[in-house]
């Protein structure tokens, strides 16, 4: 998260705490094998799966920028979770990823998927080898942290956001384990140039030549692609799913923006899934293709081409969503030709937890070759001032790369807390001024992962990893288990959270990643240390102890009072999903129909798995649907008119090549009377047409 007035807002509300399942599950474990011995012979076993994860809609606060303002009043896109299982058909080890829609995966979510897949399947998934990622979405509904700092700005713990995010996690793994089937395994490179740039060159050009010299301009542009190709009975083959890693920040949206969106990362799946593969997320629960879009290293990555917010390539926040979402798509698509490599070899896993405010790191990781420590997490005052690139703006005080050159960062720091001269002197040079670790507001025991899928190997790292960061990553893993570079990638956003990653160099410009880089000046070395022993335990076949996790906080959280419904009532005269404006009788290719529904809190009924809108063509006698809330052409937007009424207002963009004939649009509505019971309606259109 690096967004300027988001983080400003954060910490003014630190600074005031301080001082004053209904979700199908698939068949049952016993069919997981069901394609195995229909086809031929395969080293792997494959099996896919999608399922919705969409939060609250309505007056939640949205987690990535920080910012009370931003409050969800809609949907463009829905979110979902996607997940792959891949086994070794000979030993039958087995790892799952998992890619989800949303800002960042907490431990508290982690926890609670682990434990649902524990009642379901015992010891089959485990923290072992269970990888969740995160898109990094800066526009999704917020408050399913179970650490304090990050349901600041959503005023406490929301329930069903954090239901439906683990709910849905736990259905798309089930689903996928459900799916297994042969298949082959390959990965592809490509280069992508146009999608991606460094918003924090100043810190980036410290690094020594040697680094420098892998990220021409500072930016990564290596988009690599796992290919699922399933074989058939008679030895064919067909690509049935794919996971990209390509490193850029889902922040094409801005903080203006307050509908639920998956961002550049989810338009790419969508495009690829629902436009080109036919991929139907309401009838399909068992759909032919999977498109997964994960991060790697990105963490100074960012999509605003220009280094503005909503500024490249275009000025359209939604364009620019689109443009980097199908560059990503294009380029994971170039790679699928002729030049990729098959993945020879086993399935293996490691998993370890390290409290990063205490790591003895030894002089082999470290650039001055002596030994150091890393310290309790802290916050610098760059985090506080933020950035222009992704973000808006911030209290004119802080300034990045300048928090040791004004007197009243010190002022405001001690007021906060005596700080003591050991994390000062830890934390130096960057100027501490929140405390975070000492205060418990967010997560210092940290999971570090190593996932071997044949000879590609995945680091899942719990932070928001720099380029020059996640190549040193890269390089220490590959020396452990003794492979070349290339065969090793970050996974960024994986398992937990804990802000950003630098290298020693970054951390000294004190920027905002360097500011957000938790544990001190060597924290990188300190990642790196913990990654090279996974390696060299899985390299020579030992387990490696799983490492004391935090305390379950879970019991301990605050519901939120946003997005509450008390009771909801139509305006006067009107009745529950009444047609307030109508649309128009006749639209072309280009042009938006908008329809406004007498409606109700869409927080009563998250419609999970379905859609709170259908956009209908008449077919013969029938009604068939075209769009709902998760296509690109339609938005959901739900706003409240007086205390308990609202109003519901359904756009369509009338997509080019929509074949002509008599369209409806339909709103489902779900509305709570003063009994608390909620009550299901609908409200359509009347009929317009469309001619091309």
């Amino acid at each position: 998260m690096r967004h300027q007035r988001s983080t400003t807002m954060c910490v003014r509300l630190l600074v005031a705490s301080v001082v004053a399942t209904g979700l199908l599950f698939g068949p049952s474990p016993g069919s997981a094998m069901k394609s195995a011995s229909a086809a031929p012979e395969s080293a792997y076993l494959v099996g896919r799966g999608i399922a919705d994860v969409t939060g609250e809609p309505g007056e939640n606060g949205m987690m990535g920028y920080a910012d009370l303002a931003q409050s969800t009043t809609g949907i463009h896109m829905r979110q979902r979770a996607r997940a792959f299982v891949i086994a070794d058909a000979a030993s039958g080890e087995r790892v799952v990823h998992v890619v989800a829609d949303v800002g960042m995966i907490f431990q508290g979510v982690r926890d609670a998927v682990l434990t649902k897949l524990e009642q379901r399947y015992g010891d089959r998934y485990s923290e072992r080898n269970v990888m969740l990622t995160a898109t990094h979405t800066h526009a999704g509904p917020g408050g399913f942290s179970h650490h304090n700092l990050y349901n600041i700005t959503t005023l406490g713990y929301h329930e069903k956001t954090f239901r439906a995010l683990v709910d849905g996690i736990v259905a798309a793994i089930a689903r996928a384990d459900a799916d297994l089937a042969p298949a082959d395994l390959s990965l592809s490179t490509s280069q992508l140039t146009n999608a991606n740039v460094n918003r924090s060159k100043q810190a980036f050009d410290r690094n020594p030549e040697a680094d420098k010299a892998y990220f021409p301009n500072g930016a990564d542009t290596r988009s690599t692609t796992l290919q699922v190709r399933r074989k058939a009975p008679d030895g064919s083959t067909s690509l049935d799913g794919v996971i990209n890693w390509f490193p850029v920040h889902a922040t094409s949206m801005s903080t203006n923006n307050t509908l639920i969106s998956p961002d550049n990362k989810g338009y790419a799946e969508y495009a690829w899934e629902r436009q080109v593969r036919g991929v139907d997320y309401i009838d399909d629960t068992d759909p032919d293709f999977v498109a997964s879009f994960a991060q790697s290293n990105a963490g100074d990555m960012s999509p605003n081409l220009n280094l503005q917010p909503t500024d490249g390539p275009t000025k359209d926040e939604f364009e620019n969503t689109r443009i980097i979402g199908t560059r990503m798509l294009d380029a994971a698509r170039e790679g699928l030709g002729s030049d990729k490599r098959s993945l020879e070899g086993g399935i293996d896993s490691r998993i370890v937890y390290v409290d990063f405010s205490e790591v003895a790191v030894r002089p082999e990781f470290t650039p001055d070759g002596k030994p150091h420590t890393t310290c309790s997490a802290a916050l610098g005052a760059s985090f506080a001032a933020g950035s222009t690139e992704d973000g808006g703006g911030g209290l004119p005080i802080f300034k990045e790369g300048k928090d040791g050159g004004n007197p009243l960062v010190g002022l405001i720091a001690d007021a906060l807390y005596t700080a003591s001269p050991e994390l000062k002197a830890c934390q130096a040079p960057k100027e501490v001024l929140l405390p975070v670790g000492d205060l418990d507001l967010v997560q210092q025991k940290l999971p570090v992962q190593l996932m071997k899928i044949g000879d590609f190997y995945l680091v899942g790292m719990p932070a928001e990893v720099t380029v020059v960061s996640g190549l040193r990553i890269r390089r220490a893993v590959a020396e452990a288990v003794g492979t070349d570079l290339e065969n090793v990638l970050v996974q960024g956003y994986a398992n937990a959270y804990a802000h950003y990653l630098t290298t020693p160099e970054e951390y000294d410009s004190k920027e905002y990643e360097g500011a957000s880089t938790l544990f001190g000046r060597y924290e990188l070395p300190a990642f790196m240390q913990v990654a090279s022993d996974l390696g060299a335990a899985m390299r020579a076949g030992v387990d490696v102890p799983q490492g004391e996790k935090e305390a379950d906080r879970s019991v301990w959280q605050m519901p939120s009072p946003s997005g509450a419904v008390l009771v909801d009532a139509p305006q006067i005269g009107r009745r529950f999903g009444d047609v307030l404006t109508a649309p128009g009788s006749i639209y072309r290719p280009g042009q938006q129909v908008s329809v406004v529904f007498a409606g109700a809190h869409p927080n009563n009924d998250l419609h999970l798995g379905g859609s709170y809108l259908a956009v209908e063509r008449k077919v013969g006698t029938t009604w068939q649907r075209v769009a709902d809330d998760g296509d690109w052409s339609t938005k959901f937007r739900w706003a409240r008119d007086g205390i308990a009424a609202s109003k519901v207002t359904i756009t369509w963009d009338v997509p080019p090549g929509t074949a002509s004939g008599s369209y409806r649009i339909r709103y489902f509505g779900d509305a709570r009377n003063l009994l608390g019971t909620v009550s299901p309606f609908t409200g359509t259109s009347p009929v317009f047409g469309v001619s091309s």
